[in-house]
């Protein structure tokens, strides 16, 4: 059955596949999105879910029916996608959820040049989205295929030859999409590397492992005594570190590594660095203490490339990992971030774990991701007064957002404090809120 309901979030649309996002819903999008991506032609890629296969074929459908042609690359990272069109100056579609379980799937949209939609551009393929939607699925066409080795150059290319050589590391590609390129490229660059979560079987991927499941990347790090580890989500657009002795290295470390060895090198434009609402206070101290200063905006990468794009800025990203570095990639690049963090601290002859939690010394944070049945945004709005009360009396002690999640039925609750007791009870006080607010009829 065919979901009216079903929107653009943060980061694309996102449902459960076959019930809140069909085939058919994907080829309309294809048709309905043609008009808007400037350009007559598109690659599209796609992760490792059990059902990108066919949603990669309907959406290929719907773009050529659209008038646009469209290249397929098969299993490929969104970092790659945003690159082929970046460089063949065409438009780009990704077929995945990103982190989300191996049941949800969505399709992510890239104009031609590949940068993401801008609030008006995707409201209006929203739209006529939603007024064209039909059931009608013509037979498998055959595209054409493209390769992605240009976006694995062009990482690797992007330092210094051999540079990790000595260097062991573990990766955790999530079983999604970068389990066949992030280890060839860190080997191309010198590392010896341990891979694990890399066997994607349609239904495995994000599943116990990846950005938001580090303990067997912690694990896995400890026991090979491997210098760092990095984790991947399902799609390669973010990244996550695990230091020597098993501590996690979110995006405000990475964020830190890379924006001062850019900065130290004179290469961080107007050294300002694009950070979102959720970054800690020891990331936003840290990049003060070296004179660099930040320019906040909404959680989501799009804002952040938004900000980036605006001011000709290079290094902007999330807590959660997705960076971007704007001088090389149009959009968050997992691989490319780490590649990056590891050689500035190579550059230094330092330890990555230990440089990172030398430079940002973290406030405590919790972190509650609540789930919900009602409206996510309705919830946070009828809670706003309490939430008003609790953020006056940690006064400039501390900080809390909440928030609707963009792509999943959350409420985000995020509270910093220079106690993490109080930061806990604060927390807590506003989970109870808002889950008494969602139960009642």
């Amino acid at each position: 059955m065919t979901n009216l309901s079903l929107t653009f979030g943060t980061d694309g649309v996102r449902g459960k596949a076959g019930s809140e996002l069909t085939e058919e819903m994907v080829k309309t999008l294809g048709i309905c999105a043609a008009p808007y991506l400037g350009s007559d032609q598109v690659v599209i890629g796609r992760d490792t879910r059990e059902s990108s296969p066919s949603f990669e074929k309907a959406l290929a459908q719907g773009f050529s029916e659209g008038g646009v042609e469209p290249f397929l690359l098969g299993v490929a990272p969104t970092p790659a996608v945003a690159h082929l069109a970046a460089t063949k100056k065409i438009a780009g579609a990704m077929v995945s959820a990103s982190h989300n379980p191996w049941w949800d799937n969505g399709i992510k949209l890239f104009t031609s040049g590949g940068h993401k939609l801008d609030d008006v551009t995707q409201q209006q393929i929203e739209t006529n989205w939603r007024k064209n939607l039909s059931t009608n699925i013509a037979r498998a066409e055959s595209f054409t295929s493209l390769s992605i080795d240009s976006w694995t150059n062009s990482v690797m290319n992007s330092t210094t030859s051999e540079i990790f050589d000595g260097i062991k590391i573990v990766l955790d590609c999530a079983n999604g999409a970068m389990s066949e390129f992030a280890p060839e490229v860190m080997r191309h660059l010198g590392a010896e590397v341990i891979v694990i979560h890399k066997s994607p079987d349609g239904k495995n991927i994000n599943k116990d492992c990846g950005t938001t499941h580090l303990a067997s990347l912690q694990k896995a790090v400890v026991a090979n005594s491997a210098e760092v580890g990095f984790a991947f989500d399902g799609d390669g657009d973010r990244v996550v570190a695990v230091s020597s002795n098993g501590v996690v290295l979110d995006g405000d470390h990475l964020i830190a590594l890379i924006a001062i060895d850019r900065f130290d090198e004179g290469r961080l434009a107007e050294d300002t660095v694009v950070i979102t609402i959720m970054a800690n206070l020891g990331l936003r101290r840290a990049l003060s203490k070296r004179g660099i200063k930040t320019f906040e905006t909404p959680v989501g990468d799009r804002y952040v490339l938004e900000a980036l794009e605006k001011n000709n800025w290079d290094v902007g990203g999330e807590q959660s990992g997705h960076i971007v570095i704007s001088e090389l990639a149009t959009t968050g690049d997992g691989l490319l971030a780490a590649v990056q963090a590891l050689a500035a601290t190579r550059k230094r002859g330092k330890e990555i774990g230990l440089w990172a939690q030398e430079l940002v010394q973290k406030s405590p944070q919790v972190l509650v991701n609540l789930p919900v049945v009602k409206s996510g945004a309705d919830l946070v709005t009828q809670a706003s007064d309490l939430i008003e009360e609790m953020k006056e009396e940690l006064g400039d002690k501390g900080r809390i957002v909440v928030r609707p999640s963009g792509t999943e039925p959350l409420v985000r609750i995020m509270v910093e404090a220079v106690d993490e007791v109080v930061a806990q009870q604060t927390a807590d006080s506003i989970k109870a809120a808002i889950s008494t607010l969602d139960n009642i009829l």
